[in-house]
């Protein structure tokens, strides 16, 4: 089992930026791959961005260029830096923890609570 907590999330004015991080715990983090995921209201949830143990990110289009995902091992932790924020990155977010790299959720085995972001216009 791997237990995962997300911090960072808040109100931000779109063009701001917020830095979500989730902390893992449990079963040994180091090889596996870690998405971030986001679920708006009335919506699925969607990928955003993953990395894999060695530092590969695969980053959903919408986020390109804004969004960064890292990872340390030693501590732990993933970390996702989110710039020039705008009303549609309104969503809760989720941290996960994957059998393999991937943009589908199916492929992920453990999730944390989720963290509410919201921008406003």
């Amino acid at each position: 089992q791997v237990q995962l907590v997300e911090s960072g999330g808040g109100l931000v004015q779109a063009g701001g930026s917020l830095r979500l991080s989730c902390a893992a715990s449990g079963r040994t983090f180091t090889y596996y791959p870690m998405g971030w995921f986001r679920q708006a209201p009335g919506k699925e949830r969607e990928f955003v961005v993953a990395t894999s143990w060695s530092g590969v990110r695969y980053y959903a289009d919408s986020v390109k260029g804004r969004f960064t995902i890292s990872r340390d091992n030693a501590k732990n932790t993933v970390s996702m830096q989110m710039n020039n924020l705008k009303p549609e990155d309104t969503a809760v977010y989720y941290c996960a923890a994957g059998a393999r790299l991937s943009s589908s959720s199916h492929e992920y085995l453990y999730w944390g609570q989720g963290t509410q972001v919201t921008v406003s216009s």
